[in-house]
């Protein structure tokens, strides 16, 4: 009996991901198509390589895995990487890992929804006040793009939100509380303004939200973890989709690196909810804390003419 169930589980599962395979096989034949077409290549970015595009699977393996594990988007992973160590302007990296987040929410999102860990209310309301936080974010975006040292203090800034939050948790070892329940309670107006700060936010640093919606959602509205992971993830996917198609719109997107990136996630985050309970979710927090605190001060002392490795 308890042999048919194993086997019956292992077949759902099996069902369930081959969407996500299907998706992950046509990301990569746009990948390989745009890297040797040249299509949509960004201003500003050399051509790539094998070397390079490796470094770039790999870079967005890391991020899905760190969303997987802990709930975080992967924009705070890639979007200091290819921009301080492997030389993408901070425009085209703001662009380009926003893109990224489309196929990573996506993912994400399908999952959750088959597990019906989505409060739909909650995503409207979110997403909607979302949408025209993006669209607001991404106006001011173009007046900061030809300021690169304002655009890059907005960015550090904006990164010490979840580094304090992240090593906050991680030293005192500070759990989310835990709720029951499968509906977000609070009231739509207060969903809708809050989504449009995440949005406002989105549109301007590039970051797919989730680092303000996890523990917004949590201690702001009181929701219950599962459903928080799940409608967080939903609420990403309008958000980094009318972010990034605007930015691609603009040309703040190298295509096939968004593509590469987005690939290297989409494994990752699936990676990251397979080994979810082997890891302490306080020590991954302060890890990558300190990681962001780092990038934050790097940020910040660029701007005023410091640079530190």
């Amino acid at each position: 009996m308890v042999v048919k169930t194993i086997s019956r589980e292992r077949k759902q599962i099996t069902r369930e991901q081959i969407p996500i395979l299907i998706f992950l096989l046509i990301i990569a034949a746009l990948a390989v198509w745009a890297i040797t077409t040249g299509t949509g290549a960004a201003p500003g970015v050399a051509p790539m390589d094998l070397a390079e595009g490796t470094i770039l699977i790999v870079v967005g393996f890391l991020a899905g895995l760190l969303g997987g594990l802990i709930g975080t988007g992967g924009c705070s992973v890639m979007l200091p990487i290819i921009h301080f160590w492997m030389g993408y302007p901070a425009t085209i990296a703001v662009g380009t890992t926003l893109f990224a987040v489309i196929f990573t929410a996506l993912s994400g999102g399908y999952g959750h929804l088959l597990r019906r860990n989505v409060d739909v209310r909650a995503f409207l309301r979110l997403g909607g006040g979302g949408i025209a936080g993006v669209l607001l974010g991404s106006w001011l975006f173009t007046l900061l793009s030809s300021q690169a040292k304002l655009l890059g203090l907005i960015l550090g800034l904006i990164f010490l939100w979840p580094a304090f939050r992240m090593i906050y948790e991680g030293v005192v070892q500070r759990t989310m509380p835990k709720r029951e329940g499968s509906v977000i309670q609070g009231s739509g107006w207060r969903m809708a303004v809050f989504g449009c700060i995440v949005g406002i936010a989105t549109g301007i640093a590039g970051v797919g939200g989730g680092y303000a919606l996890v523990p917004g959602l949590i201690y702001l509205f009181g929701a219950p973890v599962y459903i928080t992971m799940g409608t967080s993830l939903a609420t990403m996917i309008p958000l980094a989709a009318v972010g990034g198609v605007i930015k691609l719109i603009q040309g703040f997107v190298d295509l096939p690196t968004g593509l590469l990136l987005a690939a290297g996630t989409i494994v990752g985050a699936q990676v990251g909810a397979a080994i979810i309970k082997r890891f302490k979710p306080a020590t991954l927090k302060l890890i990558f804390g300190v990681y962001f605190l780092y990038v934050s001060i790097k940020f910040v002392t660029a701007f005023f003419g410091i640079q530190i490795w």
